[in-house]
């Protein structure tokens, strides 16, 4: 190769590299996850949109046709915004729902991924940040924009990012990602230890809320309003949920009393066996130690001088990691919730982001291993999709351990000097 060569192709590469850091090629990698993402909805083995093309659609259909509105007429399994998004994918008809759907949960999506790599000069941080969110949902699959999830995640990802310098719109935004699905609670519950300015925080999440319910009593919803927590609380053991492995290994074992069975009322698949009502039962006191561990290690950071963009991030992701290990659901859409809180620790410090970083899209590839394209052979308890559950668990325990310590050196003056 002559010297010409040489720089030639360093030329080249330099151009590449220009490319690959720039805004275009950012956004042509968004066009093409999310394209990649739609089909696999619309295609693939496993039906990923049928939660959005029959349930929700069927909801939607209820309430036009004046039979029953859902969280109003009937007690119902989410909180009462969820209603909101699952109502304009009516727009152009039903049978357009499920493409109308993805086409929101898109421009929701663009709308979080614009404020992320912003307007002006981007930072490479913000790119890291970027490049990393699109991995994931590429690993992630076809649950990353069908579920209601999907709606929530970029108001939660736009609320942390915006948690310093705008608290009262980020409250807000978390707030009504509260009110579509209860997880962003989570990141409000974080913003609220982190954050200097508390007091706004919690008076436009409390004032959000009591318009929110207020409107609810107007339509005439009376305490079904909040009958989702009560819904929540009737499942049993789901058979993705952290605790399910357990009695997944007994059914590999030869187990003749254990085995998977189909609750028609709420359209899950569960564990039917010793021990597992009980184990079900022992999930929400569980998720309440967790939460309020973390709570007062965030609250030991704050009281020593973490600063916000310290402790905000790993704060939330241990508040989400707890939601999700503690939990008898476990479907593989909460998976998408780590997006917001690594996001956030990505555009802040990636060096010290990366173990996460790794961990959550391992956690999303696993995901997708396991839904929807071979969710049958971990119904059927198949030794080796079992294992990838396993090995799922695993590493959201290794993503609270993770997280904890973090928030724990956030507390220490010393960890704190050397951040």
């Amino acid at each position: 190769m002559t010297a010409g060569d040489v720089q030639e192709t360093s030329v080249r590469s330099s151009r590449l590299r220009r490319f690959l850091g720039g805004r275009a090629a950012l956004w042509l990698a968004f066009a093409a996850v999310h394209a990649l993402l739609v089909v696999l909805n619309l295609t693939a083995q496993g039906g990923p949109l049928y939660d959005v093309t029959e349930v929700y659609r069927g909801w939607t259909e209820l309430a036009a046709d004046g039979i029953v509105r859902m969280g109003i007429d009937a007690p119902w399994v989410y909180p009462i915004l969820a209603f909101a998004p699952m109502t304009v994918s009516l727009a152009f008809g039903p049978d357009w729902y499920g493409e109308t759907w993805l086409a929101l949960v898109t421009l929701l999506d663009a709308v979080a991924f614009s404020i992320l790599i912003g307007t002006r000069r981007m930072s490479h941080t913000r790119r890291i940040a970027a490049w990393w969110w699109l991995g994931f949902l590429a690993m992630l699959g076809p649950i990353a924009l069908g579920r209601i999830d999907a709606i929530t995640v970029p108001l939660a990802i736009t609320g942390l990012l915006w948690a310093a310098g705008r608290p009262r719109v980020a409250a807000a935004l978390l707030t009504i990602g509260a009110w579509v699905k209860v997880w962003p609670a989570a990141l409000l519950g974080a913003l609220l230890v982190a954050s200097r300015r508390r007091w706004d925080v919690a008076t436009v999440a409390v004032s959000l809320s009591v318009g929110i319910l207020g409107v609810s009593l107007l339509a005439g919803s009376g305490l079904n309003a909040v009958g989702f927590i009560a819904e929540q609380a009737g499942r049993g053991l789901q058979v993705e949920a952290p605790l399910a492995v357990a009695w997944l290994w007994q059914i590999v074992g030869g187990a003749a009393d254990v085995e998977v069975v189909y609750d028609r009322d709420i359209n899950t698949f569960q564990i039917s066996g010793p021990g597992a009502d009980a184990a079900a039962g022992t999930t929400m006191p569980l998720m309440a130690v967790g939460v309020l561990v973390v709570l007062l290690l965030g609250i030991r950071a704050t009281r020593r001088g973490a600063a916000l963009g310290q402790l905000l991030a790993p704060l939330a992701l241990s508040f989400v990691v707890v939601l999700m290990l503690a939990n008898k659901v476990g479907s593989p859409q909460f998976a998408t919730w780590l997006a917001a809180p690594v996001v956030l620790g990505l555009a802040l410090r990636p060096r010290r982001f990366l173990v996460p970083a790794a961990l959550a899209a391992a956690i999303a590839l696993l995901t997708q291993v396991i839904y929807p394209h071979w969710y049958g052979w971990l119904l059927a308890a198949h030794p080796g999709f079992v294992l990838v559950l396993t090995a799922k668990v695993a590493l959201l325990v290794a993503l609270l351990v993770w997280a904890i310590r973090e928030v724990w050196r956030a507390g220490c003056i010393r960890a704190r000097r050397m951040a």
